[in-house]
């Protein structure tokens, strides 16, 4: 077993998440995948494959059970992050990765047609300009941009109670100061990392 999924298996025991073998294998894959394309397409800054499972896979992973079934929206997914990682774990839940960059898209789409998921849709576009329907239960996203921007952008893409989750690094104060809407500050631990990390959770009221 390489180090990179003795690193994998290992960070998702401390997340306390039981994956089935093959789902395992497609988290580890799609490592392999984001390394491969990456010369190319530039996904990441990230070079080192460990380092990917710690600051991509892991990281995205620890949102899971703040997740709102059954249909997800990832804004500004990137190289498919949170997106694909989430999606390989929740099969049951219907993803849209939405992301401008033509080139990460299409790596996206790759990615999604190699691992065999026939939970996810890739959308190239603006998410401002999207229209969904059904309409979502959960909005997620991450390194995407202020939260006053994230919900003037991606707020009508949320059904009523649905929740809009932010992944954010150390908790950003002069944001929060700027929202109007009631929110949650949650803590979140991702194994290997030191870096602080926290979800802002916002959850869209009935006829409102």
């Amino acid at each position: 077993m390489t180090a990179c999924r003795v690193r994998l298996v290992d960070g998702l025991a401390a997340l306390g998440l039981s994956l089935s073998e093959r789902q395992q294998t497609q988290l580890y894959d799609f490592v392999k995948l984001i390394e491969k394309w990456n010369k190319a397409y530039n996904l990441t800054a990230v070079r080192d494959p460990l380092q990917m499972v710690d600051l991509h896979i892991l990281d995205s992973l620890t949102v899971l059970p703040h997740l709102k079934p059954p249909k997800v929206a990832d804004v500004g997914t990137g190289a498919g992050l949170p997106g694909i990682p989430l999606a390989i774990c929740l099969p049951e839940f219907q993803f849209v990765l939405i992301d401008t960059n033509s080139k990460k898209t299409r790596f996206v789409r790759q990615a999604v047609l190699e691992l065999k998921l026939r939970n996810v849709e890739v959308v190239h576009g603006r998410v401002e300009e999207l229209r969904l329907q059904p309409l979502c239960s959960t909005v997620i996203c991450r390194a995407f941009a202020a939260m006053s921007d994230i919900l003037k952008l991606s707020g009508h893409l949320l059904a009523e109670n649905g929740v809009l989750l932010a992944m954010k690094g150390q908790l950003p104060e002069d944001e929060l100061i700027m929202l109007n809407s009631q929110y949650a500050v949650l803590p979140l631990s991702v194994p290997g990392v030191e870096a602080e990390r926290c979800l802002i959770r916002l959850e869209k009221a009935a006829h409102g």
